[in-house]
């Protein structure tokens, strides 16, 4: 019985049953996404057994649903079928052509050569984007992305390092998955081509690894991201439908920001979820900090801060539940959460809590608010495992080192 109950919560989690997914479909109303949850439980195991899909028995369920094929090589854009949370309906270039990279070189930002990955991503097609062997691609101006790609680093080794990085802005569909992503510096005052039709003047950037501004449907998973000039991953200006699942990210100072200001009220809209990855050594703060919008923190692993794992302003809803949280040595940064940039009589009704939480070396979380569920739904997008499993779970996070012809 044990067993048939861990086997259907994982079954629930495949994104599968909705197997159609429409272009530039509405942001799914947030107070559906629990609803739309529980809906799935009587289906799920028996649609799924119709389907003859088998689990790894990692208790990752993204991770089972692609990594035990020995084919997957052959099979790569089934991966966009196993999303889950906020960013579950992004399919990236699930429905085009698989577009293989040959040449690290990014010359003419511009006029990008084909075989480039920037020639790829600026296609208007949906493409479904592989790489012919290793490779480091030290980018000349950020690497702006049109609406239905899918990066897939899987069977190569795979840097984008030691120049801008990946920006997502204005577009929707987007996978990024097996990537290394690091040491990435400011870039700007240049001309840029962002479709085949059209290229601008960009001003100077942050130096993100990733920047998603006013980005929709996206999922960044199995990534490992380290020292950049600005955030790891941030997200603002209204972006939303956002997974950020099985990364592995380290050294760096302010990892994630999700909010672009306190005044932006756009971002009220927001809906990240936040899971299975490990922030792990030389991490200081930001994992992530939050504003306005809707944050689901599940089945993480925190072996690492210097000042707080988590922490926001301007009354986001957070809802962590089933994390690890390893707090530092010594007397000082023992709490997980920063309640920033507002009193006491502020931020104690912001909605925030910890739910299954396992803490650690002194580690405590500070919650807040009323605890109103209609808020915690829209903060819902998965149902957290117990945070006893978070070590196997997030085992395998960051870009995993695929062999074709064998299991991932």
């Amino acid at each position: 019985m044990a067993f048939l109950q861990f086997f259907s919560i994982i079954l629930l989690l495949f994104p599968l049953l909705s197997p159609t997914f429409i272009c530039c479909s509405p942001v799914q109303d947030p107070e559906l996404v629990v609803q739309e949850v529980n809906e799935k439980i009587n289906n799920a195991t028996m649609a799924r057994r119709k389907l003859g899909y088998l689990s790894c028995g990692t208790g990752n369920p993204i991770d089972d649903c692609w990594r035990c094929d020995p084919n997957w090589e052959k099979n790569r854009q089934r991966l966009a079928d196993c999303a889950i949370g906020f960013g579950k309906h992004a399919i990236g270039g699930r429905d085009g052509q698989i577009y293989v990279v040959t040449d690290s070189g990014d010359n003419d930002p511009v006029n990008p050569k084909p075989g480039t990955l920037r020639y790829a991503v600026i296609q208007k097609e949906p493409l479904w984007i592989t790489f012919a062997r290793d490779m480091v691609i030290k980018l000349k101006e950020e690497l702006i992305m049109n609406s239905f790609k899918t990066i897939d680093g899987r069977g190569a080794s795979v840097h984008i390092a030691g120049g801008p990085c990946i920006t997502i802005q204005y577009v929707t569909n987007i996978i990024i998955h097996g990537i290394n992503i690091h040491d990435c510096k400011r870039g700007g005052n240049a001309y840029v081509r962002d479709t085949p039709e059209h290229y601008g003047w960009r001003t100077v950037s942050d130096g993100d690894g990733v920047s998603i501004f006013g980005g929709s449907h996206v999922w960044v998973d199995h990534c490992s991201l380290s020292n950049c000039n600005d955030g790891l991953i941030d997200a603002i200006h209204g972006s939303t439908a956002i997974t950020i699942s099985n990364n592995y990210m380290t050294h760096h100072d302010k990892v994630m920001l999700l909010g672009h200001s306190d005044t932006y009220t756009r971002d009220k809209n927001m809906q990240v979820t936040i899971a299975f990855n490990h922030f792990g050594e030389g991490l200081v703060q930001r994992m992530p900090r939050c504003r306005q919008g809707y944050f689901h923190v599940v089945n993480n692993d925190y072996t690492h801060w210097e000042m707080y794992a988590i922490g926001g302003s301007a009354s986001p809803t957070i809802n962590s539940q089933g994390n690890r949280f390893l707090a530092p040595d010594g007397k000082f940064y023992k709490e997980v959460t920063k309640h920033e940039d507002a009193p006491v009589s502020e931020w104690k009704n912001w909605n925030w809590r910890s739910e299954g939480d396992l803490m650690l070396n002194g580690a405590f979380f500070t919650a807040s608010g009323a605890g109103a569920s209609s808020s915690y739904a829209k903060a819902s997008s998965l149902s957290a495992r117990p945070s006893s499993l978070v070590s196997s779970i997030t085992a395998a996070a960051g870009a995993l080192g695929c062999k074709k012809g064998s299991r991932c």
